[in-house]
């Protein structure tokens, strides 16, 4: 058929089953944030730190791109806001709050929040809500991503259907429908000469790569430092590169040693969501501070004044239509302001090496005939499959980074992880072509070598050493840090085992709790902060939420980061206290089960890591008995009654 684009029936049936199981997510994040609405009424929805209610338009204003900032407070201004965890770059939903028994439509208003103070919660939307209530009272509430699930739908559609381009070329080989490119390239010194050797064949891998490549970075390898490497070598060679992660906070890490590297770029994306040191380097406020953006400061102002007299009939009876006719004024004058604003936008995007954005922070209208040289995804086992499309329709070549051997993403239909959402681009890769396709990292500077050695037994076929500055260092070798038992060992296992410790489940039924677990656990975060350690320095990490929040609860220091493994994934501290919880007679262990979630826990730690838990239940998987007979060969193995003297 003459005109029509014609597609592998593998192809198609790979995009189509993305899609699906795009859909099944984006229906589950929903259903769970209807059901959150529905179990709570609203005095509880905001108790829980999903809502924020009895709200009024304290100030408006506009800023970031010519998004419309609205500054909203208690109706009652003697209040402050409750605890919320509606924080800086959560997308929200405003809504207007109606009498009971209101049976007419709610609008609602899809935005960001900006800012928040103990007053004021800030909140970006791209139009104005117009209400036709006089006073309107609001209602904020978290909702889900939508503009990011189309991204994606988007992206897969143009790799199912891409013809004769680049980006078919790419698609078959990341579907193994023919063999993946490399070339010999010319050995440039390297930009960094404190890389090691594999960080150097990493980056000379990568660079020889025609279509794909990937650098897989166990735990503390320095794939961060580098992928900064592999870029700069990049743009050196006048090349263009898109670099992206799953997360804002990779994409502003990455982005943080790139501008440390002296490598300039540009970091697309809202803002809010990006870290306050790096903001200056946000295409929206780059534009913001050009010069020819004090015209379209005057027209918003314009706008402003127009929406205003708009809003000022209350008492008479305007004009069939005035209301109407000011506000198409407003609108037009925004809209004058926005083209002015395009044309310096296109001129900044132009003219940059470098892009980074999250993965699906990418405006296919703002990048539009835009084309890279390469596309880094970083952190690529953490974002899903349908997610790593979206850039590659931008970019000749990519490189992925990560490690499948660390938490995979984060997906919460059971239907999607069923069929296969759950497994990241990344990870088909390897399970493809392995080594063909990627170069391990195999110097690790975060771990002292007993904290590291389980890990790279277990996962990296003993393949990583210790760099010479980590491998023996202790507590005790810091400065005002006593030396006892806790101090002067890396590792110290404390087995509950018989000693009734039991978990219970929580009250919604969503996660698990132990009670006497979490007060040991908080006498061993008292016993390393007595012998000296700054509570900046420590850090507890379960894999249940109720587990954390009860730690919270008991520990009460809110400058120690106490946190899921999941919100951990990334970070180190010198000390890592881990909370196993599992503790019943029926050997059950739950999503303990996925062992990738224990190598991050096991490797936080870059001193001393303190692992507590019931051998009796835990011992049940093989890989927890490999784990507790590695803690005995080491000489890290403690039970409880040692710990309590009983």
């Amino acid at each position: 058929m003459l005109g029509q684009v014609m597609t592998d029936i593998r192809t198609d049936e790979h995009f189509q089953r993305l899609m699906a199981l795009l859909d099944l997510e984006a229906e589950a994040e929903k259903q769970a944030l209807l059901e959150d609405l529905q179990r709570h009424t609203p005095a509880e929805a905001e108790a829980s730190g999903s809502a924020l209610i009895n709200l009024v338009i304290r100030d408006e204003s506009a800023g970031m791109g010519g998004r419309i900032l609205l500054s909203l407070g208690k109706r009652n201004q003697v209040l402050q806001l409750p605890w919320t965890r509606l924080n800086s770059g959560t997308s929200v939903v405003l809504s207007e709050e109606v009498p009971a028994g209101f049976a007419g439509d709610v609008a609602s208003w899809r935005g960001v929040v900006t800012r928040t103070s103990r007053e004021t919660i800030q909140v970006a939307f791209s139009q104005w809500p117009e209400t036709e209530t006089d006073h309107p009272v609001f209602r904020l509430d978290r909702s889900s991503d939508e503009v990011s699930r189309q991204r994606q739908r988007q992206a897969l559609e143009k790799a199912r259907l891409a013809g004769d381009s680049r980006l078919a070329v790419l698609r078959d080989v990341l579907l193994n429908r023919q063999p993946p490119g490399f070339h010999p390239v010319e050995d440039h010194p390297l930009l960094n000469p404190e890389l090691n050797e594999s960080q150097a064949e990493a980056v000379r891998f990568a660079l020889s790569a025609a279509d794909v490549a990937i650098i897989h970075g166990p735990p503390g390898t320095g794939k961060t430092t580098t992928i900064v490497e592999l870029i700069r070598q990049v743009v050196r060679a006048g090349q263009r590169v898109l670099v992206c992660a799953p997360s804002n906070i990779a994409v502003d890490n990455l982005l943080e040693k790139l501008l440390a590297s002296g490598q300039d770029a540009i970091r697309l994306g809202h803002p809010a969501r990006v870290l306050p040191e790096l903001r200056l380097h946000t295409l929206d406020l780059l534009v913001e501070n050009h010069p020819e953006m004090k015209v379209v400061q005057r027209l918003m102002r314009e706008a402003r004044v127009l929406r205003e007299q708009a809003a000022r009939y209350t008492r008479a009876r305007p004009e069939p239509g005035a209301r109407r006719a000011l506000r198409d004024e407003a609108r037009q004058a925004m809209a004058d302001a926005r083209r002015i604003e395009n044309l310096v936008v296109e001129r900044y995007v132009n003219g940059a090496r470098v892009i980074c954005a999250t993965l699906t922070g990418l405006d296919r209208e703002l990048l539009a005939g835009q084309r890279f040289d390469w596309c880094v995804i970083d952190e690529a086992g953490q974002g899903t499959e349908a997610a790593a499309w979206a850039p590659l329709m931008f970019a000749d070549r990519v490189v992925l980074a990560g490690d499948h051997f660390q938490l995979p993403p984060t997906v919460i239909s059971s239907q999607a992880v069923s069929g296969g959402f759950a497994i990241s681009l990344l990870e088909r890769l390897m399970k493809i072509y392995g080594l063909g396709l990627s170069r391990r990292l195999l110097v690790q500077y975060r771990m002292q070598r007993e904290i590291m050695e389980f890990s790279s037994r277990e996962f990296y076929e003993s393949s990583l050493s210790a760099h010479s500055s980590v491998a023996d260092h202790l507590l005790s070798d810091l400065p005002g840090i006593m030396a006892n038992e806790l101090t002067s060992t890396a590792v110290h296992f404390i087995d509950t085992a018989g000693a009734s410790y039991d978990e219970a489940l929580d009250p919604d039924g969503e996660s698990r709790f132990n009670p006497q677990e979490a007060r040991l656990v908080a006498s061993k975060v008292q016993a390393l902060l007595d012998a000296g350690l700054d509570v900046s320095a420590l850090a507890v990490i379960s894999p249940y939420s109720a587990q954390v929040r009860l730690l919270r609860q008991l520990i009460k220091r809110p400058e120690m980061e106490i946190d899921s493994v999941d919100g951990f994934q990334g970070r180190e501290k010198e000390a890592v206290v881990v909370s196993l919880v599992r503790s019943n007679r029926e050997n059950e262990i739950g999503f303990l089960e996925d062992v990738r979630r224990m190598n991050v826990a096991l490797t936080r730690a870059r001193r001393k890591l303190i692992v507590i838990g019931d051998s009796a239940t835990i011992t049940a998987h093989p890989f927890y008995q490999r784990l507790v007979t590695y803690f005995e060969s080491i000489g890290a193995y403690h039970s409880i009654w040692e710990e309590t003297g009983l």
